[in-house]
Order: C-alpha cells, then sequence, then structure tokens
C-alpha cells in the first residue's frame, strides 16, 4: 500500500518534445578539484564529442570544488572560448555537494556527470541519456560490471569495486550493478524531489540517490561501458572505503526505521502499470500473498514458542491469550512494513486497533478449539494441544490475511470517492455531475496555466497548477514539457521547446550554409 503522495505531484514520464531551440536539452557537469592539466583536454574533447554526435543542444558546466591550483583559470578561459561551457565555482568541497548545487540550479531537461579523466569511452554517453530523453527511465547509469563492459584497471579496484556492491546487495538490497562508476544521467524533474533527501556531499552521494531512488520505485537504466583505469587519480581509496560504509550504515538504519519519506517519490512518476485500478486484476496480490506467509509463519513459531513459555506458569487458556496478543502486535507490526509497504509512523496506532480487533477474531477461533478439546478430554497431551492449535491458526491466518486486505491496509484511503473509471489528481477536486473531460486528441496545459506563448504568472508562493493526464493508450495528443518548473511550484520558466540542432556536416538544400 502507498500512502498520500506530497504536494509536489508531476504527470508520468513523457518524451521530451521537439521544436524550436531554446534551454539546452542536456547538461554535463564536471566536477573537478585540482584539475589545472586535465581540465582542458577533457572538456575540449566532450565539447567535440557532443558537438559531432549528439542531436540536441547541450552545455557543459565545470563544478570547481574550491580549488587551490590554477583550476579556476583554467575553467574561466574554456568558458570564455567555448560558448557551450559554464563555470561554477564552489568554496566548499565535496562532488555530492557539487552536482547537488549545480544540477538544482540548472533549466536542462537532462542533467548528467562525469569524472574529469574521461575514464568511460563517451559513445556510451547518447546510449547514457537517450532513455530519460525518451520518458522511459528515470535515472542512468554506466555500469563497469555488466556483462558486456569492457573494464581495464587493476586488480585492487576491481576487488573493493565488487565487495562494495555486493555490500550494497546485502545490506541494502540494491538491484543496480555499479554505484560508483562516473557516468550518471538524471530527469531534472526527478531531481528536483530526489535530491532533497540526499544527505551525502562526497562519494556516497551517488550510492544514496541510487538506494532512495529504487526504493521509492523509479526506474534506474544501465549502459554497459569500457572504460580504462585513470592510474593518476586522487582518490583516497581507504577514506572514500570508510564514508562509504558510514553512508550504508546511516541509509539503512533509516529505511529500517521508515524515517525516510520516500511515499512523495512513489507516486509522482507513478506510470507504473502496477499503480493503475485495473479491473478484476487486484493489485500486488501475489507478493503480498507470500510476504504474508512468510511473516505468518515466522509469527506461528513466535507464537508457538510463547505459549510453551507462558504454559508453564498458567493454564492453557491465559498462555495462549498472552501468547496470541504479544505475537498479534509483531505480526501486525511485520505485515504493515513487509506484507503493504507502508512505511513511517503515520496510522500505526490505528492499524494496530485494527489489528487487535483482527487478534480479538483469532482468539475466538483458537481458544474456541481448546474449550472444545478440553470439553472432550479432561487432561489432553501437550502434543494434542500443539496440533489443534496449529489447525485453528491456519484458519484464522486466511482470514486475517483478507481482512488486512481489505480492510486494515486496504489501497483505498480516507475520502476517497469512485469516479466512474476516473482518478484525479492529487489535490484536485472530483469533477462536478455533468462535467466534461477534454477530448483526448486535444492539447493538455496545466490547469489554470495560459496556453503556448502566453507570459507565466506567480511566483514561489503560488501553488502548482493541476494537470490533466491523459490515458497513456490515447494518441495524437500534444504535451508540454515545462522546463525549471518545480515539484515545489517556485520555478516558472516559459515552455521549453526543443529542436534537434544542425551541425556543420549536416546536409540541406534549403539551408544558406
Amino acid at each position: 500500500m502507498r500512502t498520500d503522495s506530497s504536494p509536489g505531484t508531476l504527470p508520468a514520464r513523457e518524451h521530451l518534445p521537439a521544436a524550436t531551440a531554446g534551454t539546452p536539452v542536456l547538461d554535463v557537469v564536471i566536477p573537478v578539484y585540482n584539475e589545472e592539466k586535465d581540465l582542458q583536454p577533457c572538456v575540449r574533447r566532450l565539447h567535440d564529442h557532443l558537438t559531432r554526435t549528439f542531436p540536441y543542444s547541450f552545455r557543459i558546466t565545470i563544478a570547481d570544488n574550491a580549488s587551490t591550483d590554477t583550476t579556476p583559470v583554467v575553467a574561466q578561459r574554456l568558458e570564455a572560448r567555448i560558448p557551450e561551457v559554464r563555470n561554477f565555482r564552489l568554496e566548499q568541497k565535496g562532488r555530492g555537494r557539487a552536482l547537488r548545487t549545480v544540477w538544482s540550479a540548472s533549466d536542462a531537461p537532462i542533467l548528467a556527470y562525469m569524472d574529469v579523466d574521461l575514464s568511460t569511452d563517451l559513445n556510451a554517453l547518447l546510449p547514457l541519456v537517450a532513455p530519460l530523453i525518451s520518458g522511459h527511465s528515470d535515472l542512468a547509469i554506466g555500469s563497469r560490471l555488466a556483462r558486456s563492459s569492457r573494464v581495464v584497471r587493476g586488480p585492487k579496484r576491481e576487488f573493493i569495486s565488487r565487495a562494495y556492491n555486493l555490500i550494497l546487495r546485502g545490506s541494502l538490497q540494491a538491484r543496480f550493478s555499479d554505484a560508483q562508476c562516473g557516468f550518471k544521467a538524471i530527469r531534472r524533474d526527478v531531481a528536483q524531489i530526489l535530491l532533497p533527501l540526499v544527505e551525502d556531499t562526497g562519494w556516497f552521494f551517488d550510492t544514496e540517490m541510487l538506494v532512495l531512488a529504487e526504493r521509492a520505485g523509479l526506474r534506474i537504466h544501465e549502459v554497459p561501458v569500457d572504460w580504462v583505469d585513470d592510474p593518476n587519480s586522487t582518490v583516497h581509496i581507504v577514506k572514500t572505503a570508510t564514508d562509504d560504509l558510514k553512508g550504508v550504515w546511516r541509509v539503512g538504519r533509516a529505511l529500517a526505521t521508515g524515517s525516510l519519506s520516500l511515499d512523495r517519490l512513489t507516486r509522482p512518476f507513478g506510470d507504473d502499470p502496477r499503480d493503475r485500478d485495473i479491473m478484476d486484476v487486484p493489485k500486488g496480490l501475489a507478493r503480498q500473498l507470500v510476504g504474508f506467509c512468510v511473516v505468518g509463519g515466522l509469527s506461528t513459531l513466535f507464537y508457538l514458542l510463547l505459549y510453551t513459555v507462558f504454559r508453564q506458569f498458567g493454564g492453557s487458556q491465559v498462555a495462549n491469550a498472552l501468547a496470541l496478543l504479544v505475537s498479534a502486535v509483531a505480526n501486525t507490526a511485520a505485515n504493515r512494513r513487509l506484507t503493504f509497504g507502508v512505511r513511517g509512523r503515520g496510522g500505526a496506532v490505528k492499524h494496530q486497533a485494527q489489528g487487535l480487533v483482527v487478534f480479538g477474531i483469532g482468539l475466538a477461533l483458537t481458544s474456541g478449539s481448546l474449550f472444545a478439546l478440553n470439553t472432550a478430554t479432561s487432561s489432553p497431551a501437550h502434543s494434542t494441544e500443539l496440533a489443534v492449535l496449529i489447525a485453528a491458526n491456519l484458519a484464522a491466518t486466511v482470514l486475517r490475511f483478507l481482512l488486512f486486505r481489505v480492510w486494515v491496509f486496504s489501497d483505498r484511503r480516507e475520502g476517497d470517492e469512485p469516479t466512474n473509471g476516473v482518478t484525479a489528481a492529487p489535490g484536485a477536486s472530483a469533477p462536478a455531475p455533468g462535467a466534461s473531460f477534454p477530448h483526448a486528441s486535444s492539447p493538455t496545459y496545466p490547469t489554470g496555466a495560459p496556453q503556448t506563448g502566453a507570459p507565466q504568472t506567480g511566483g514561489p508562493s503560488a501553488p502548482l497548477p493541476q494537470r490533466h493526464i491523459v490515458h497513456p493508450h490515447d494518441h495524437n495528443t500534444t504535451t508540454q514539457f515545462r522546463a525549471g518548473e518545480a515539484a515545489d511550484g517556485s520555478w516558472r520558466d516559459a515552455t521549453m521547446q526543443m529542436l534537434p540542432v544542425r551541425r556543420p556536416h549536416d546536409t540541406d538544400p534549403g539551408d544558406a550554409r
């Protein structure tokens, strides 16, 4: 079950439209610290590659992390000589801090970064950002550990990289293959909501961002890369590994306690078919059954252990009631988090109260079974009591799952009203009787916003306008992508238009060039 999303709900991912050129489509950030020798060759090589191969407009942003050598001078010189290059100076070190700062200020719909040593072959750049432009994915990463990747590096770094990813898989259940490859991209609308939740400002920034995105249900695209190790890398391996392990502990503890509010990430990008209300197809039934069975099996063992302990100090009815009460509280808490996916403390007391009602039904079944057994036999064997309790608990378990699914952790939230198959956007009121909806072939605009070409109004305090979402199977729709529109409604730039940029080698008989 997913709880209500925050007021920053965004529409489903869509392909970025191609129109007149304006804001750069791609902003590639290069974080640097004391890279006076490598910076200029890197930027010129990247600029040449993008000019030759990238079909949209682009920008290269140098993020200087408080360099103490002549790196700022080199960056300023590159900015002055190359129109697509921008220079950004930070007075504090930290790759994560640099990326968060530059990405948050960028107006490009696709944000990427790569290391200054260009260890990753640039031919992977277009495959990296293409799924983000098309709307297929939310984030993209280069992977040195994919089967088809071709990597040249020493055994020490290879061991550390694979060991680190095994730790992530074992501790944080990460499914992505390479957390630390310096070759990543993210859609800007995703970054506006995801980045404020990432705390790390150093090398663990990448891992934390990916873990939170994956836990929130966002789609991460992986691109196998060709990668050659830089023998002159200035990364301090021991310190970086120590900081990463501290970050793994911090994020793992936050996820276990439910202190991370990932609910607001789940539905803003919820074009997941599993989120749709489809007739006669229960949502997540198979997964919930598996989770419930696992929790139920462990709860039964816990219950039997408690019953055996309490039976030493009292009668069977008292021991049964106490064991069932304690195990019911633990069972409700475990099913709430693991089976039905409810995170955080909101509604926990209500769920426990409803769970106690379900507990009362289970108590009636098991107590009734014990009463019937004691009536039939004056002094039943302990093994017979356990067998009867197991049978009664099986019946109570089936009933408990049904009540949990349709009542305690029901997908319908309080105050939801059916709207004849039309789901209103979060925060929007239900349509009035007789109200008409836009035709599927009509352009879709933010409600209350002017059409294309009209100036935008409203400041940081203005509420974010709601959007009409066209069904994904409808065709001939015209959709506007709003550059710079953050989830909190604080950025109100004009509607962005994009067009593939013609290169000098392109042939066009009608072009004056």
